[in-house]
């Protein structure tokens, strides 16, 4: 019978993420006893892969990879299911001298028509050479590459077959590691060139500065592994510090949310992570009568990491309220932020603390661009509060810009540049994106809108998000939320708020929302409601579109995508029902 792997290694002491390469660590994991664990969605334990297992599989599979003669970096790109065959086919990758392309499921994309464009897109950008999908997937993948001249496409078994002829061509510390396509990448994909120091580097930042790693630690994880924050987070790290990881699909996560800390009580997990929209999923589905009888103890938590998306306070609050009868501590919750162009981790919020906000007054931001606390006495609707995500790790450093490239001093809102051995070199066979990304002194730009305060930076929003009316400088979350906390059936993700030209030549806002409803007076009164809240809550007049259910794009990692809902909206996707603000839609808005 199938057991996991244990929580420590009696005989291997821990050596928290001292490597120059994937391959030196995966080398010492495999002389512990800990590894991989995949659950299903009923959290069974269907396989278990021990790091010794996985570093002979890896061999013997990079022979295989190496005797196809493919040349030294060649891309392989590999539809990322968490299943042992993509850890065993990333690590051959690394054996063989083969650069790994994860590339996503196909989940909030669009349609199988929408994912098969959008995996043959990025195949193409990384120049694949080969790539490999599940038996249940493979099909689909050669439809996707149909045409293209790659040397093989196919499921696992097929690559199984080919004679162990090669010589393995481990990668040395100055070479590549993989590419990630972050979230985001759709009709344009960006592929991050990640190397074997950015990918060491980030892990030992993120074990011993961010996450303190210690003896006893397990990690728990449904996060995908085509994104920056599982692969990295919850793959790379945990073999760097000889951790066994449990895991649940992404899509059985989104099925049965609360497998996941049940997993985390009944194995005594430590560390596990999740964007905002996890946590909330976890409390609707507890509050909503999936988690009545549940039976959770959740006191060996100790990191209950955010990040990968805006962080939401309200989110945390509920989650710490719903779930403390179960042994939850709020102290747990450690925001941080990250994004693929670092590898992952660029801060992380002190461990063992209450996460702190920081309220702004709303108004003199709007105006001035400032982010000045605001009175104890002021109107909750003139005042907004943000989580603080820390400082940057060791050997990391950020700076807050104007546009004129000026250092900004706390509290005054501005591009989020970086610097550190994490950061890309640029982004795979696209100098004009890498260059537009780096400015003049070398460092990066980050698209993040953000601020500085004594005890950390605060994240605001992504640049090319921000909507500009009137003169106002809008955060559109703050929309999108406010129509979700407000009106009864609209659930978290279900809106959208951008801004486009209107007919008068300024912007004009639209907010696109998910509806259920069927009958002509119920849309009419949630339209009318959606318009009235956006006027109190924004200020500003919008215009309404009640788009189909399941309609909204999604990126890769399952966020909400403004800027693909905006292409579908002035496509002519959806149809706008104008409030008192007429949005005629333009071409290149």
């Amino acid at each position: 019978m199938t057991s996991p792997t244990p929580t420590t290694s009696p005989k291997l002491p821990l050596v928290p993420g001292d490597f120059e390469t994937l391959i030196d660590g995966l080398e010492l994991a495999a002389r512990g006893d800990t590894g991989f664990n995949y659950y299903s969605v009923r959290g069974e334990l269907t396989s278990s892969l021990p790091y010794r297992d996985l570093r002979d599989q890896a061999v013997s599979l990079g022979r295989r990879l190496a005797g196809m003669g493919l040349p030294v970096g060649a891309r392989v790109a590999l539809v990322a299911e968490t299943t042992p065959d993509f850890h065993r086919f990333f690590f051959a990758c690394q054996y063989a001298g083969l650069v790994p392309v994860p590339v996503p499921l196909p989940i909030n994309l669009g349609g199988k028509e929408g994912y098969l464009r959008h995996v043959r897109t990025m195949v193409q950008a990384a120049g694949a050479s080969a790539a490999v999908a599940s038996d249940d997937l493979a099909d689909m993948l050669r439809e996707a590459t149909d045409g293209l001249a790659l040397a093989l496409v196919g499921a696992p078994g097929d690559f199984d077959a080919l004679p162990e002829s090669g010589a393995l061509r481990p990668f040395g510390k100055d070479d590549p590691c993989y590419i990630q396509y972050s979230s985001g990448s759709t009709s344009d994909p960006k592929g991050v060139m990640v190397s074997q120091l950015s990918a060491t580097s980030n892990a030992r930042a993120i074990i011993t500065d961010g996450l303190d790693v210690r003896g006893g630690d397990r990690c728990t994880s449904w996060l995908p592994l085509y994104h920056d924050m599982g692969l990295v987070g919850f793959c790379i790290a945990p073999l760097l510090s000889q951790l066994s990881v449990d895991y649940l699909s992404t899509p059985d996560f989104a099925r049965r949310s609360l497998i996941w800390l049940t997993l985390i009580s009944e194995n005594r997990g430590t560390l596990a992570f999740s964007p905002t929209f996890g946590y909330d999923l976890c409390v609707r589905r507890a509050s909503g009568g999936a988690g009545a009888k549940a039976s959770f103890d959740l006191s060996s938590w100790r990191v209950a990491g955010i990040g990968g998306d805006m962080v939401r306070a309200d989110v945390l609050n509920r989650f710490a309220d719903q779930f403390g009868q179960h042994g939850f501590k709020r102290s747990a919750f450690t925001p941080s932020y990250g994004l693929a162009e670092s590898t992952l981790a660029v801060s992380f919020a002190p461990l063992d603390e209450e996460f702190e906000t920081d309220t702004i007054d709303l108004r003199e931001y709007e105006s001035t661009g400032r982010a000045v606390q605001a009175s104890p006495d002021a109107r909750e609707d003139h005042t907004r509060a943000f989580v603080v995500c820390g400082h940057p790790m060791s050997g990391h450093d950020l700076q807050i810009r104007d546009e004129a490239g000026n250092q900004l001093p706390h509290r005054r809102v501005g591009r989020l540049m970086m610097k550190g051995p994490s950061v890309t070199e640029g982004y795979f066979d696209n100098p004009e994106a890498t260059a537009a990304a780096r400015s003049a002194d070398g460092w990066f730009d980050t698209g993040d809108l953000a601020y500085t305060i004594e005890s950390g930076v605060v994240l605001t929003g992504r640049l090319k998000d921000l909507i500009i009316c009137n003169g106002r400088n809008i955060w559109p979350q703050d929309i999108e939320w406010a129509v979700e906390e407000s009106l009864e059936g609209v659930r978290s993700g279900d809106v959208a708020a951008f801004s486009v030209d209107g007919a008068d030549g300024d912007e004009a806002v639209v907010t696109v929302v998910q509806c259920r409803l069927r009958d002509p007076d119920e849309r009419e009164a949630l339209r009318q409601a959606v318009a009235a809240v956006v006027r109190n809550s924004a200020g500003v007049d919008c215009a309404v579109v009640l788009a189909p259910h399941r309609s909204l794009p999604m990126t890769s990692s399952g966020k909400l995508s403004r800027a693909a809902t905006k292409v579908r909206y002035l496509a002519g996707v959806y149809t706008a029902v104008p409030d008192s603000a007429p949005v005629t839609a333009q071409a290149g808005a």
